[in-house]
């Protein structure tokens, strides 16, 4: 019988080693290795978004002293990436970029810059952008001196992109119609958290937002009608005694819904929750080393039977196995070299 296998494809750093984006082909049962390349070249492509229908791939881009995304085209074949274009423009390049389910539309949020652009899309390559909002404001916190656009995303029902601004503290809900954004409703959030990166229930009640300067989650409920998003509860990654440096980073759901991960560099862990399938209120569950340091991102494979966790800082990627029925990671492999990885997509 033949091994299941999955395929992630890693976005990287490459200010040292790395060349791009590389591309992981696993073993699910094992976690073993099968083939580790690269597969498209680009300059710093630290966050990707593949298409619903697996044909392109879009990731960050930076092109000298310009920044913006660029579109690839994936080969069915053998997996490798065919570049199709850049939209790119003087600045620092954004650090998230997601694409609407039909790809008609690519958001992306830049960290350095405050601002929100969306990109219409002809066969996967970018067009003009469509509308960009930039983002005003500060917080308390030495790092919230200005506005951190962290994540833009679309809600699973399309209607609506949501935005996290690690900067003000604000999570905000944009109207988007046909691409063009329009703001709708605005979530502040505690003062000082900073939140970075989001992802929905599979119910598409909740959602959970991971903070990068206090490690914690909020959980809120969401308002289909108008995009509204309404805390129910805020709870800690991290124990009360922890006492080191930390920054809260990926947040990820497993396809069912009844368990939550989130990753913590300077822990340097994996954290699961349990869900409560009635409120959508988390319990901890169990925290678990990566086996390296700065697990920037990870993501769990479409059978949610593995997970892969990036570690920027030992350049080293981890594969877990997932008890589906109690929601608890095994180590199946660490030490698998990938150079400076900070983002993971399973295709």
């Amino acid at each position: 019988m033949a091994n299941q296998t999955a395929t992630a494809y890693i976005g990287t750093y490459t200010k040292m080693e790395s060349k791009g984006i590389y591309r992981l082909v696993i073993d699910t049962q094992t976690g073993d290795i099968l083939e580790n390349k690269l597969a498209g070249q680009m300059d710093n492509p630290t966050y990707i978004k593949i298409s619903n229908d697996k044909n392109y791939l879009y990731s960050v881009a930076k092109d000298g002293e310009k920044g913006g995304l660029a579109a690839f085209k994936i080969n069915p074949d053998d997996g490798s990436l065919l570049l199709l274009n850049t939209q790119v423009k003087t600045g620092n390049p954004p650090c998230y970029v997601d694409a609407s389910d039909d790809n008609s539309v690519v958001v992306s949020a830049n960290y350095h810059l405050g601002t929100i652009i969306s990109y219409p899309t002809d066969n996967g390559t970018l067009l003009a952008p469509i509308s960009e909002i930039q983002h005003t404001g500060k917080g308390i916190h030495e790092r919230q001196e200005k506005p951190h656009a962290h994540f833009a995303g679309y809600t699973p029902d399309q209607k609506f992109v949501i935005t996290c601004d690690l900067g003000t503290d604000h999570v905000t809900t944009y109207r988007a119609d046909g691409g063009k954004l329009e703001q709708v409703s605005d979530l502040v959030v505690t003062p000082g958290s900073g939140p970075r990166n989001l992802v929905f229930h599979p119910n598409a009640k909740f959602v959970y937002i991971m903070t990068e300067l206090t490690s914690d989650v909020i959980v809120a409920e969401y308002n289909s009608s108008n995009g509204a998003l309404t805390t129910i509860q805020s709870i800690p990654s991290l124990p009360s005694d922890f006492s080191g440096e930390n920054k809260g980073s990926a947040i990820h759901i497993s396809n069912d819904g009844k368990f939550l991960y989130v990753s913590n560099r300077g822990q340097d862990a994996i954290v699961s929750y349990r869900i409560d399938e009635q409120s959508g209120k988390l319990e901890l569950l169990e925290t678990i080393s990566v086996e390296g340091a700065g697990p920037r991102d990870f993501d769990l494979d479409p059978s949610g039977t593995i997970l892969l966790a990036a570690n920027e800082n030992t350049q080293n990627v981890t594969i877990f196995g997932v008890n589906q029925a109690t929601g608890r990671l095994t180590l199946l492999q660490k030490d698998i070299s990938v150079p400076e990885p900070v983002c993971v997509k399973f295709i």
